[in-house]
């Protein structure tokens, strides 16, 4: 077998660790385990970053563990790479290395006062913040969590006078397992329009300039691991989930697009080395950088808060099943909703509404109305969200709209799904057998880097193997029923 490459893959609702066979992308094994959030108040999510840390750690041995049951030698990994939940935002003390507060996940919506204010009274401002950082005003976003962390955690405000205070700016925290693995703090360049210490976005969100960790490229050598099973070997690349799911989906050329199916759902269309500001609701961001010589490829983005989310909070919350293969047979058992629209709008609306203040609904309920139905709604809601995010992308000024769809993430085993997400969109939908592909963009670009040289994503072909589900739905169906879905979503505002 040619060289190995891991990923660390660092969700909203597991920790995950995964090897992959250089330049093939074939996957070995994998460790998982689910990892809890909570919601101390209303609109509040948290994590605890200790078990972030601690469960990934775990996921490192574990999956080594079943590699060498396999036959194989933990000497056979070359490098690994990093992928993780973005805009969640840890705040750490550089000295002791421990968190100063939870993770505020990026579903969390307690800056919801200070975004309504800055619209209210700095409409202007905000609208020139936009052009600059490519990202609207919303609680999904970090710097007004970190804004909040000073205002309310003095031991936020008391590492910051004192210089010991690290995060990183686009909340994804990168650096936090990183710092733990190799005594670093950076950041990939994935994800940031341009560098977050713009003097007009310090002062305008009241942000200290020491705060910023060093901006990196998304595939180099960073450090090398100092624990685990694996220890010394090198951290050598770092992407954003869903910049990572792209690579790993090869949309490495202008005009092609994935959408990630998770806790929520965000579509990515490469735009190369072009920057494109939307005027349709969706976010301009960076793809990604392979090495610090190398040009930044752009992206437009979609990003809708739940999906896989509002599946466990029917779960969960209200005890509608036992787990999610219950789900997803509860909603196949009916053909349709009965009129029933899930507006899963907990953590208010993303693109392409960015709605804070929006907040979940179900309507069209009857007395013949059951929990199937709600169930049902619930994957509709899914599929016409990224509808949402398609036309908007289609309607942009200079993007060619899309004939298909690559898709992946954990909600793509549900078939069901797939196919009204084809009927839905009216193209084909192009379901990666493979669905692991944050992971895999994750190492591609860690075997790319210089100095590691296993995995070159260009020499990659379009061989990826993929399931096809294609539309049979009808225009008219398609137009109504969508026509009805907005005026639910209107609702919810």
């Amino acid at each position: 077998m040619s060289h190995l490459v891991g990923a660390i893959d660092q969700g909203t609702s597991s920790s995950r660790f995964l090897i992959f066979e250089a330049n093939t992308g074939k996957l070995v094994t994998l460790y998982q385990t689910e990892i809890p959030r909570f919601a101390p108040k209303q609109g509040w999510v948290e994590q605890d970053a200790d078990i972030l840390l601690s469960s990934t750690i775990t996921c490192i041995d574990k999956c080594v563990e079943k590699l060498e049951a396999l036959g194989l030698s933990a000497s056979q990994v070359k490098t690994i790479g990093i992928t993780n939940q973005r805009e969640t935002l840890i705040v750490w003390d550089k000295l002791t290395g421990k968190p100063l507060y939870n993770a505020i996940v990026w579903m969390d919506t307690r800056a919801l006062p200070a975004v309504e204010e800055n619209l209210s009274a700095r409409k202007e401002e905000c609208e020139k913040i936009r052009r600059i950082c490519g990202l609207p005003m919303s609680t999904y976003f970090s710097a007004l969590k970190l804004k909040w962390l000073l205002d309310n955690v003095p031991e936020v405000r008391n590492a910051l006078k004192e210089n010991r205070c690290l995060f990183e700016s686009d909340g994804r925290g990168e650096g936090w397992p990183a710092h733990h693995g190799c005594h670093q703090c950076f950041k990939d360049h994935a994800n940031e329009l341009a560098d977050f210490a713009v003097g007009s976005l310090l002062v305008f969100f009241g942000i200290d300039k020491k705060l910023l960790p060093e901006i990196r490229s998304s595939s180099e050598i960073y450090g090398h691991l100092v624990s685990t099973k694996l220890a010394n070997v090198p951290i050598s690349g770092i992407l954003g989930d869903q910049q990572a799911a792209m690579v790993g989906q090869l949309c490495l050329k202008p005009g092609e697009a994935k959408c990630t199916y998770g806790t929520g759902c965000f579509l990515l269309f490469n735009t190369g080395e072009k920057i494109v500001h939307s005027t349709q609701g969706l976010l301009t961001t960076v793809g990604y950088k392979f090495g610090k010589d190398q040009p930044v490829v752009y992206a437009l983005e979609g990003s809708v808060a739940i999906t896989g989310a509002c599946i466990r909070w029917l779960r969960d919350n209200l005890a509608f099943g036992e787990d999610y293969e219950q789900m997803v047979q509860l909603a196949d058992s009916v053909d349709n909703t009965g009129g029933v629209y899930f507006i899963p709008a907990f953590s208010g609306l993303f693109a392409p509404y960015w709605q804070s203040g929006a907040r979940g609904l179900i309507c069209g309920l009857t007395e013949f109305s059951t929990k199937a139905h709600i169930t049902r709604a619930a994957y509709e809601a899914v599929a016409f969200q990224v509808k949402d995010i398609l036309d908007a992308m289609n309607n942009e000024v200079g993007v060619v709209p899309l004939s298909s769809l690559r898709v992946d993430g954990g909600m793509t085993v549900v078939e069901s799904l797939m196919r009204l997400q084809a009927d839905f969109l009216g193209i084909e939908t192009l379901r990666a057998k493979m669905p692991e592909t944050s992971a895999l963009g994750a190492a591609m670009a860690a075997g790319f880097a210089k100095g590691v040289d296993v995995w070159n994503p260009f020499l990659e072909t379009e061989s990826m193997e993929r399931d096809a589900f294609h539309p049979t739905m009808g225009e008219k169906e398609r137009r109504d029923r969508h026509a009805n879905w907005k005026i639910a979503v209107t609702r919810s505002f």
